[in-house]
């Protein structure tokens, strides 16, 4: 047995889409005992209720035979809520595009499903431009090159169509000498640039903007190891060394610059984690490093590092809390889902999350020296004309930059595109006539009479559930969508509501679907395919269970067709209409002489709503093998090379006394497949017997007692149609 197969599988079933689909084929007898969830198990529900939705193709989550979905996230949320990120896959290349969240609860239901749009990927994996060729077009991008990364074999998804590119992250300096962090996309058929998009966003210690500070740091270092390791160095990269305290209290001392740096940084860590939950700026506890001391008039944030120069007149160092705070903001927006756009409008909502992270940090911090505003910059001088770059609560205010979102133009400059977000932004947290000397915001036209605010905190941890389901098509109507799910699951109707005036105080009209703010809860459901793939020889049949839930207000009626089905094919259910929660029986019947080959087949259900799934039939191509006969029960499914599945019927079984657990796996010819057994602990699934010889057959024996099991079916090497057998006390 190879020694990484355990952990190769268990990876596996954590990040794979396909792994929560089960069977692929029916059961021989009844399924082993199901039991109540066991304790501790509702993260684990609702990660298979999104992993059976990504895998069935659910609405936005739709792709093609030769596409997965790859699970790259899970945040937990509030009131048992959990938001699950997917990249998507064609052949095991990366796909730029077509991502997806799914949100979903600890009972096992999807509540909402967003994708970037993604068109059916059909093209050859094979280059003709070679990685080297890819890499000098790529570093001529820029005038001078600091670093840039091997190419990566990536789909590019642009304008509705499927380009094979090669991918270099290249950092250094444009021809007027600004920095830059391209994302480089070179077509691998043509070696023309298909895409460049640039990841570069502008804008106890003595410090100066803060004043006396406590900071977390090492003994003798600017490294704060609370935080990933977070540092705050000169241009050279690495660490000021000393001790405290830090800093001079000066305005271009650098190491006082680091002291404001740092003390904004961490403050913005602490925030996101005490009010919203969420697990600082990367998502994982950290943040990338800081440098001072740039000889520029800027401050920007480039993927791996933030940087800060001086203002205009040379007086200071661009280093107060918004200004920190709205670099790091960038990092917020570009380690959530769907990372950075390419379109200036998603680079005005990139910029204006810099300046709504800016304000929450100032709020969070309220410190004397720097009191909680709506402005950006309004200490730092930073154009020489003493006032604030931004106003959040009236745009126009700052080079007449617009405040409607009805007054964008895909040529809009980004910093000047944040308005309409901002201003959204201001209106809920604070509203239109907030009093006690808060600034009045103006309405656009076609607006509300007014809007009251529901407070900053509230409106903040609104706007952070609603990133964690951005995807990289992200716009202003999206965003809407998104803020009104964040408020309805996360508060209520009330909240809901607010944010709702608020976006139809800055001209973002009603979109297709949204949540409705209404007490009660839209009626509507949920559709999964278990499988949703199968293989079948012409003149047979095949079938899969159609499963509904009920996620909106009460269960109701959901009419079952499909469609696609190629000539010689015939679906049908039984029955062909269920109540949500019930499931249906789908037999996909093959007529003899139907041609060989993979065909997508739409499942739809038909209610208070319309939702779609999509079943993967493969005719003639692969035959389950047989071989585990002696054993209680039998499962097939059909799984690519790198794959995992869990079984029974996706989840787990309950042996309710001590035995023999007896697993058998057969496996297509010339492959190797594995097979696990683990049993739940009260926090985690751990493997108990393991079948991980270099074979496309395993069995396992193992004596438990009572508790949950399951069996986990992973294609180590090779790919094809499986059949299970087990046998439980």
């Amino acid at each position: 047995m190879h020694p990484t197969r355990l952990t190769a599988a268990v990876a596996a079933l954590a990040l794979s889409a396909s792994l929560a689909t089960a069977l692929a084929g029916p059961a021989t007898a009844a399924t082993p005992q199901a039991q109540p969830v066991p304790p501790g198990h509702g993260k684990a529900l609702a990660l298979a209720a999104a992993d059976k939705a990504a895998s069935s193709g659910l609405d936005e989550l739709r792709h093609g035979a030769d596409e997965d979905l790859v699970r790259t996230s899970v945040t937990p949320w509030t009131n048992g809520l959990y938001y699950a990120s997917y990249e998507r896959t064609y052949r095991g290349l990366p796909v730029v595009g077509g991502d997806a969240v799914v949100v979903s609860d600890s009972s096992g239901k999807v509540r909402e499903v967003t994708g970037a749009p993604a068109p059916v990927i059909k093209l050859s994996t094979k280059a003709k431009v070679t990685a080297g060729a890819a890499l000098a077009t790529a570093r001529k991008q820029l005038a001078s090159v600091e670093s840039a990364s091997a190419p990566e074999l990536t789909v590019l998804l642009k304008g509705g169509k499927a380009v094979l590119t090669w991918h270099t992250l290249v950092i250094g300096r444009t021809v007027t000498g600004a920095p830059s962090s391209l994302a480089t996309y070179v077509d691998a058929r043509t070696g023309a640039v298909a895409q460049a998009t640039d990841k570069v966003s502008d804008a106890d210690g003595r410090g100066y903007h803060n004043g006396n500070v406590t900071i977390d740091t090492a003994a003798n270092s600017m490294t704060d190891s609370s935080r990933g390791g977070f540092q705050c160095g000169g241009q050279s990269g690495g660490a000021y060394t000393g001790s405290s305290p830090w800093g001079n209290g000066t305005a271009n001392d650098l190491v006082t610059a680091c002291v404001d740096i740092m003390y904004a940084a961490q403050k913005e860590n602490s925030m996101v984690k005490e009010w919203f939950g969420y697990n600082g700026q990367n998502g994982q506890g950290g943040m990338v490093p800081a440098r001072a001391g740039l000889g520029e008039v800027n401050a920007y944030y480039d993927g791996t590092k933030t940087t800060y120069g001086h203002n205009q007149t040379g007086s200071m160092q661009l280093t107060g809390i918004d200004v920190v705070a709205h670099e790091y903001g960038h990092e917020i927006f570009d380690k959530t889902p769907g990372s950075s756009g390419s379109s200036n409008e998603n680079g005005g909502m990139n910029e204006s999350t810099g300046d709504i992270f800016g304000a929450l940090t100032e709020h969070y911090a309220n410190n004397p020296n720097d009191t909680p505003d709506y402005t950006v910059g309004e200490k730092l001088n930073f154009l020489g004309d003493n006032k604030p770059i931004r106003y959040m609560y009236n745009p126009s205010l700052a080079d007449n930059a617009p405040n409607c979102y009805p007054q964008l133009t895909s040529g809009t400059e980004v910093h000047a595109a944040a308005g309409p977000q901002n201003h959204w932004f201001y209106l809920l947290a604070e509203g239109s006539n907030p009093g006690g000397g808060k600034p009045s915001s103006p309405i656009c036209s076609g607006g509300p009479s007014s809007v009251t605010g529901i407070g900053i905190q509230k409106a903040g941890k609104i706007f952070m559930g609603a990133l964690l389901m951005k995807t990289s098509s992200w716009n202003h109507p999206a965003a809407r969508r998104a803020t009104l799910t964040s408020a309805k699951n996360t508060y209520g109707s009330a909240e809901c509501n607010a944010v709702k005036a608020a976006w139809n105080a800055v001209g973002v009209p009603a979109q297709s679907g949204e949540t409705d703010c209404g007490g009660t809860s839209t009626p509507d459901f949920s559709l999964a395919l278990n499988p949703s793939s199968g293989s079948v020889q012409p003149g047979a049949s095949v079938t899969s269970t159609v499963n509904t839930s009920t996620t909106g207000g009460s269960a109701q009626t959901v009419q079952l067709s499909a469609s696609g089905a190629p000539s010689g094919v015939t679906v049908s259910f039984s029955p062909a209409s269920v109540t949500s929660g019930s499931s249906s029986t789908m037999t996909v019947q093959v007529a003899a002489g139907t041609a060989n080959g993979t065909y997508p087949i739409t499942v739809t259900g038909t209610g208070s709503a319309t939702h779609t799934v999509t079943y993967q039939l493969s005719v003639g191509t692969t035959t389950p093998p047989t071989g585990c006969g002696n054993t209680e029960y039998t499962y097939q499914g059909t799984l690519a090379s790198g794959q995992a599945e869990a079984q029974p019927d996706g989840s787990y079984y309950y042996s309710a006394t001590s035995g023999t657990h007896v697993g058998c796996l057969r496996g297509p010819a010339g492959t190797d497949f594995d097979l696990y057994l683990q049993k739940w602990n009260g926090s985690s699934w751990v493997d108990v017997a393991v079948g991980g010889t270099a074979t496309a057959n395993e069995d396992t024996s193992y004596y438990g007692t009572a508790g949950y099991y399951r069996y986990v079916v992973h294609a180590y090497s090779g790919s094809g149609a499986y059949t299970l057998g087990l046998s439980a006390p």
